[in-house]
């Protein structure tokens, strides 16, 4: 047989095992293999902060159902603060807490008839509700700008790789003199392996982020609902007692 047909079966052979990915990384140059490293750390610290939102909003939501059943249960609203007062569980039991502290504070001096009072009393509470919602919600979409911000940077930074990896084959190819497929494949190989990196690492983080912001906006809306009938009730309250 030719020994150059022997030669081309035998480097189609290897070439899958020279061309594999962990071979890809350890032949790579220092520039290459910092942004593969990068887009991996990138793409697991993105599963990482999917995973935990997703358990996070369904335990919230679960807990915030069961906080509804107690408190729309027809239970008075006072022995509902003293049971769970000193440690909400939940977003919603937070607000609940903090408006009911606020409503106990105020109702103790809180002199008959007067108007201005009364009114000042409602002001507080929705304050406090408002910053306690706010806190709360801050708490929840934590890490929530690192799934955005990986979704938008991490095909650029897979990009860069890619350049850098032609630039290898260029270079290649000027130091040789030889134009042939095994001496620019390493760099080619090398380019479409950072460009896959940035997009493994951008398109779970763009669709999560996604789907997540419309998880949260629906918790949201239900935290602001429940603000708004309970300060309805609390303000019926006050009436009554002035």
């Amino acid at each position: 047989m030719d020994a150059n047909v022997i030669d081309a079966a035998g480097l189609a052979v290897a070439a899958p095992h020279g061309l594999s990915m962990l071979s890809l990384f350890w032949n790579a140059d220092w520039v290459v293999k910092s942004v593969i490293l990068l887009l991996l750390a990138a793409s697991i610290w993105c599963w990482a902060i999917i995973f935990e939102k997703s358990f996070s909003l369904r335990r919230l939501n679960g807990r915030a159902d069961r906080f509804e059943s107690a408190f729309w249960s027809g239970g008075a609203i006072d022995e509902l603060y003293d049971r769970i007062g000193s440690s909400p569980q939940d977003p919603m039991s937070a607000l609940f807490v903090a408006a009911m502290r606020e409503w106990r504070r105020a109702t103790v001096r809180a002199p008959q008839g007067d108007r201005f009072f009364r009114e000042g009393v409602q002001n507080r509470i929705e304050r406090v509700m408002q910053v306690t919602a706010s806190r709360e919600l801050d708490r929840i979409e934590r890490y929530m700008t690192f799934l955005a911000s990986t979704g938008s940077t991490a095909p650029f930074v897979g990009l860069f790789g890619t350049v850098w990896g032609i630039m290898n084959s260029f270079e290649a190819i000027g130091l040789t003199k030889n134009t042939s497929l095994a001496v620019v494949a390493p760099g080619i190989a090398e380019a479409l392996f950072a460009t896959a990196l940035g997009l493994l690492a951008a398109i779970p983080a763009v669709l999560a982020y996604n789907k997540l912001s419309r998880d949260l906006d629906r918790y949201s809306g239900r935290l602001n609902g429940f603000a708004g009938e309970f300060l309805a009730i609390l303000s019926r309250q006050i009436e009554e007692r002035g």
